[in-house]
């Protein structure tokens, strides 16, 4: 398959608001999805896009059951997309929004596969930040997955509070906590050891290893959305959202 033009092809179905088209189900497997979300990455740096880091999704064993899918899936992250902390949405402008409760982590040096370890990762990222990512469901994700991945996983934004050192903090990411309150009512409380059953340290693990398969590495300096506490939440128009992540502070978003 040529996956340039793939690319090409479902970037202009996207540009006409045709969003994981009917005429692409089943056309792709899941190497070839990730080719042309990565080809797509390359076209918008190419238009002056600048690329943040990555983000993991499908972390939680049960997420995966339901889904089918037997690992975890990644999308990249630009810097359009990144919000501060506070931001208000403009609630039309977004298609079927959630949201999901993660820590952003940031990596101090580059980690290319394979091989790469859990000690690697441990001494590689430095920083975490209270975050929320906010998705599009612009296709049924389930009905076919390897075009979700196309499509770059659900990706619309993140927002992410302020970073913190791990080294001030329990850098222990299992044992870290989320309080999820929607309108200022808490609807959960989760441990951070829902991410990969241990914690989001192993997400970077597992798309580091991922990545080496397509010639790629975490370069320093990148951030990365490990994964969520909870469920997806949906976002209603008029909702503000407050996270607060133990010990790791907070970050909120209006919608």
């Amino acid at each position: 398959m040529d996956i340039e033009k793939i690319a090409e092809t479902l970037e202009q179905e996207n540009a006409a608001g045709n969003f994981m088209p009917q005429a692409w189900r089943g056309k792709l497997t899941m190497d070839q999805a990730y080719q042309v979300q990565l080809a797509t990455l390359r076209h918008r740096i190419g238009r002056g896009e600048r690329q943040t880091g990555w983000k993991v999704g499908l972390t939680a064993a049960a997420m995966r059951a339901q889904q089918n899918v037997h690992e975890p899936c990644f999308g990249y992250l630009l810097a359009s997309g990144h919000r501060p902390s506070g931001h208000q949405y403009d609630f039309d402008k977004l298609i079927a929004p959630g949201f999901e409760n993660e820590l952003c982590l940031r990596v101090s040096k580059t980690l290319r596969g394979p091989g790469v370890t859990l000690a690697d990762v441990a001494a590689a990222v430095t920083h975490a930040a209270p975050a929320l990512e906010v998705i599009e469901k612009r296709g049924n994700f389930t009905d076919d997955l390897p075009l979700a991945m196309a499509d770059n996983a659900q990706q619309h934004s993140y927002v992410t509070g302020a970073e913190l050192a791990l080294s001030d903090v329990n850098s222990n990411l299992g044992a870290a906590t989320v309080d999820v309150l929607v309108g200022g009512v808490v609807q959960e409380t989760a441990p951070g050891s829902a991410v990969m059953g241990e914690g989001a340290l192993l997400s970077v693990v597992w798309l580091a290893n991922k990545l080496a398969e397509f010639g790629l590495g975490i370069e320093a300096g990148q951030v990365i959305m490990s994964g969520s506490f909870t469920r997806q939440y949906a976002i209603a128009q008029g909702m503000t959202v407050d996270s607060r992540f133990s010990p790791f502070g907070a970050v909120t978003a209006r919608f």
